[in-house]
């Protein structure tokens, strides 16, 4: 099965010249810990997550008005829509992280969101209708 069944979609995005502050706004409005970053054409560019946020704002200098361009992660590591679950489960232990961007295309447009969580409760459902 391909992640595109399974994936979150559409998917909070932010854009690199939102502020630290209104990102942090967004992700705690949609009660989410992290998101991607996209540019005017849904593109990723980045991705950012709260716990970066708040490092960034411990060190001296870094104010809420800074642009989201200074904290996010530009070497993003993503999932393609059309690659099956295993593989993506595979990747978020590989490097120990627990959501991914799933994009599509040449351009890398962000189509979604795929988390630990989601691919955990596919496997489930998926056992409990091989047990009937």
């Amino acid at each position: 099965m391909k992640i595109r069944e399974i994936m979150k979609s559409p998917v909070i995005v932010i854009r690199p010249d939102e502020t630290v502050d209104r990102a942090l706004e967004i992700m705690n409005k949609e009660k989410v810990n992290g998101t991607p970053i996209v540019d005017e054409d849904n593109r990723l560019v980045g991705m950012i997550v709260k716990a970066d946020i708040y490092r960034f704002l411990m060190d001296p200098g870094h104010y809420k008005s800074c642009p989201v361009e200074w904290v996010m992660t530009k070497e993003v590591i993503k999932a393609h829509a059309d690659e099956e679950i295993l593989d993506v489960a595979k990747r978020l232990r590989d490097y120990n992280i627990i959501a991914l961007p799933v994009v599509e295309g040449d351009n890398d447009e962000v189509v979604g969101i795929i988390s630990f969580e989601d691919i955990l409760d596919y496997y489930i459902i998926e056992q409990q209708m091989n047990q009937y």
